[in-house]
């Protein structure tokens, strides 16, 4: 593994926290990292009428979700009072707001992929207005911090926990791998196509690929996995209507077989990001720091190729 260059070329260019997992995100000056990721980061989940996860790979229409969450909501140490509230707007429906204090209602056997415990119910009102949305029995629920532990797998990151996201806390991107991918298609994506959490700009395209150690601001973020994708990239996140042309040109640039072409037990997998962990999360008194955008990001850590990443 290389020492990698400290030069702060690159910096970071947009945070994007999605506070209701698979609705829309939302762009931020700033963002305070907390145990399981940017704090209000997939705090929330949209489940079924079996208490299982609703995510964009079977209901599209959750890409026209709006949410907002008041700008000082990402103040450092801010805390919610009885007058705030998550604002939820989609077409043809009316403006749901939810409270930001923690509901009492408490139901069990919330499932998230591998994952199964308890949440906090947000409610008849919002169960019924996500109900009208999707057309089906639906309920909004809360991670519930004071009950449930949600751990990262510790053959990639162990000790690390997340709250509704699909796997690890951060998702970081490059523009110049935007604009490379970008450049292959007929029609160009945003990058909301990819709903990374840290979109960092002034590096070579898809030098993300090779990162196992940066820094950001003090804050020490660990590559540890290439994100391999699903469906969702395809999804036009402003009509939910799906391309197929970026999930074939992912095939033909962003695959295993191109990536790692002389590795065994190849799955046909496309891979576009890198998840990270961020090492001070897990310290004692060392959550609750910010990254803004602007800041500079220095490149500590790499490997030599893609082919050497985890994934």
């Amino acid at each position: 593994m290389a020492e990698g260059s400290s030069d702060a070329a690159t910096k970071v260019k947009s945070i994007l926290v999605y506070p209701i997992k698979s609705c829309r995100g939302i762009s931020v000056p700033q963002a305070t990292v907390s145990s399981t990721g940017f704090r209000w980061d997939r705090q929330w989940l949209v489940v079924n009428s079996k208490s299982r996860a609703y995510t964009q790979r079977v209901e599209p229409k959750l890409a026209l979700v709006v949410v907002e969450l008041p700008n000082e909501a990402f103040n450092e140490g801010w805390e919610p009072t009885n007058t705030s509230y998550m604002v939820i707007k989609a077409p043809g429906m009316d403006t749901l707001k939810v409270p930001l204090t923690e509901p009492p209602e408490i139901i069990d056997g919330v499932s998230v992929w591998e994952w199964s415990g308890s949440a906090m119910d947000e409610g008849a009102d919002a169960a019924q207005w996500f109900s009208n949305y999707l057309q089906k029995p639906s309920r909004l629920v809360r991670f519930n911090n004071a009950l449930e532990v949600r751990p990262v797998d510790p053959n990639y990151a162990n000790g690390y926990q997340v709250m509704f996201s699909d796997l690890f806390p951060f998702l970081l991107l490059s523009q110049g791998s935007l604009d490379t991918f970008n450049a292959l298609l007929k029609k160009p994506v945003s990058v909301n196509r990819f709903r990374p959490n840290i979109l960092v700009d002034g590096c070579e395209p898809f030098s993300e690929d090779l990162w196992t150690e940066i820094k950001i601001n003090e804050l020490t973020f660990q590559g540890v996995k290439l994100c391999s994708r699903c469906k969702v990239p395809t999804i036009d996140q402003e009509t939910a209507e799906a391309c197929i042309e970026v999930s074939e040109t992912l095939k033909k640039y962003r695959s295993d077989k191109v990536l790692r072409p002389n590795k065994k037990h190849q799955q046909g997998k496309v891979y576009f990001g890198q998840n990270m962990v961020c090492t001070e999360s897990i310290a004692q008194g060392a959550q609750g720091k910010t990254i803004k955008v602007g800041d500079p990001v220095f490149v500590l850590k790499t490997v030599s190729s893609a082919a050497d990443a985890a994934v």
